[in-house]
């Protein structure tokens, strides 16, 4: 055909031929290209000739290799354009599968394919990011921190990256590091900062000795969540971290009453009301401690300590010796069995007890940070 629907035929058919094809026909039109071009320079006339010639017997441009020339660049430009797609369209079908199995825990499957992903496109903070969330569900926290931090330095706005790496510094004990991360976090997308992100805040600062920053975080968590897990029991131990006990027994109290008994608000109510004087009260719920919680030597030791406060001597030295065998290192049960065999008129035991506190607090290496020890 002719004309101009022949054209546009034609045209369309080349097109749909490069869709199909791009790659080998690019190649197949660089190289034509090449070949018009030499063939230009070999067809023009040189200095000499084109001197004899008058200015009406120039030869007329040489049409046909233009177009081809035309049609060679513009294949490439197709094929470039074609290329670029093909590769993103790979990485969006990457990520979604990365995505899909980090969701249904195929966490094997997650790292290798993270690995590929941040190999081909080391300049991806997501895939840094999504490979280190892989790492981090695996355990291996070395990993994790370093993609983590790599995705953080290749986008420093993304406040989920932030987010997630403050979860593996709170893993590894660095709550200032884990602290900057979510304040960053909650910085950059206030408007999505949840509650949580606002617990984990307080936790951070609550353990890096900063308690009164923790109660405002905790505050704001609880009003953007009332009913958030934990909320009530994390504001109660920043109150008692501060020795405002009544305060601590007020939130310990509530969290009971919206999340029914847990083993760690039970204990901690039980010694808040044994920090606070009310004996009675304190054996009441570090005895139900115990029931909910039988391992855990803090719970009998601190049971023995409110019953011997308490006058119940008898109950007092078998929960301390109970602590004392949960973990033989620690001195304190010692300590508190020595007064409590004292009281019971068993002189020589007690002696006994005293020297065993000693040679174990000797044995114990100087501790830093917040205090973890107790008053005997």
């Amino acid at each position: 055909m002719t004309g101009r629907a022949g054209r546009l035929q034609l045209n369309s058919t080349l097109v749909e031929y490069f869709l199909r094809y791009s790659s080998i026909a690019a190649a197949k039109a660089a190289h034509q290209s090449k070949r018009v071009i030499a063939a230009l320079r070999r067809s023009t006339p040189s200095r000499q000739e084109r001197a004899c010639w008058g200015p009406r017997r120039c030869a007329a441009p040489n049409l046909t290799a233009v177009f081809v020339i035309v049609i060679a660049i513009a294949l490439c430009l197709l094929s470039m354009a074609a290329t670029a797609q093909t590769q993103e369209r790979t990485r969006v079908q990457t990520r979604e599968q990365l995505l899909q199995d980090l969701d249904s825990d195929q966490l094997r499957d997650a790292v290798l394919l993270g690995q590929q992903a941040v190999s081909r496109w080391p300049r991806d903070a997501q895939f840094r990011h999504y490979l280190g969330v892989a790492y981090f569900k695996t355990g291996d926290t070395k990993q994790a921190l370093e993609q983590l931090t790599r995705a953080r330095e290749l986008n420093p706005k993304d406040s989920a990256t932030h987010f997630d790496l403050a979860l593996v510094l709170l893993s590894k004990q660095d709550y200032a590091g884990a602290a900057t991360e979510l304040e960053a976090a909650i910085e950059l997308s206030p408007s999505n900062a949840n509650a949580l992100a606002h617990v984990l805040l307080g936790r951070a600062y609550l353990n890096s000795n900063r308690s009164l920053q923790a109660i405002d975080e905790f505050k704001t968590a609880l009003k953007l969540d009332p009913a958030i897990k934990l909320g009530y029991y994390h504001l109660g131990f920043a109150y008692f971290s501060l020795g405002r006990n009544d305060e601590a027994i007020s939130e310990y109290r509530e969290e009971l009453r919206r999340s029914g008994e847990s083993p760690a608000v039970v204990y901690e109510l039980g010694r808040a009301l044994l920090e606070s004087g009310k004996y009675e009260a304190a054996v009441t719920y570090l005895q139900r401690a115990t029931e909910l919680d039988a391992t855990n030597p803090d719970v009998w030791y601190n049971l023995g300590k409110a019953q011997a406060l308490a006058g119940q001597a008898a109950q007092a030295e078998a929960s301390l010796r109970k602590a004392a065998e949960l973990n033989p290192k620690d001195p304190s049960p010692h300590y508190q069995l020595a007064r409590v065999l004292e009281k019971l008129g068993r002189s020589e035991e007690a002696r006994s007890e005293r020297e065993r506190f000693s040679e174990l607090k000797k044995a114990q290496p100087a501790s830093a940070g917040m205090a973890t020890g107790r008053d005997q």
